[in-house]
């Protein structure tokens, strides 16, 4: 299925500032979902979507911050262990 681009934003967490491409696109039922991308890095995206475009920049504003804390979190446990090892 083809993807409109709607637009471009960015997610501020803590001074890093992460880049949020949202789209549009049509489901085979014919009706329409947005989604969000935030780009974290070369290799490495958050994907959400949601039925309207109000309710999914809601949604990223609240999961994002925490997907990005969590993975930072998660990073420092696994070199702490590598470390201890």
């Amino acid at each position: 299925m083809l993807r409109k681009h709607l637009h471009t934003g960015e997610i501020d967490v803590e001074g890093c500032s992460y880049v949020a491409h949202f789209f549009e696109h049509r489901t085979s039922r014919g009706s329409s979902r947005v989604s969000c991308e935030v780009v974290l890095s070369a290799a490495d995206r958050i994907i959400l979507d949601d039925d309207s475009l109000v309710s999914l920049q809601s949604r990223v504003a609240g999961l994002a911050p925490v997907t990005i804390y969590s993975r930072a979190l998660a990073s420092r446990g696994t070199s702490r262990a590598s470390v201890a090892a």
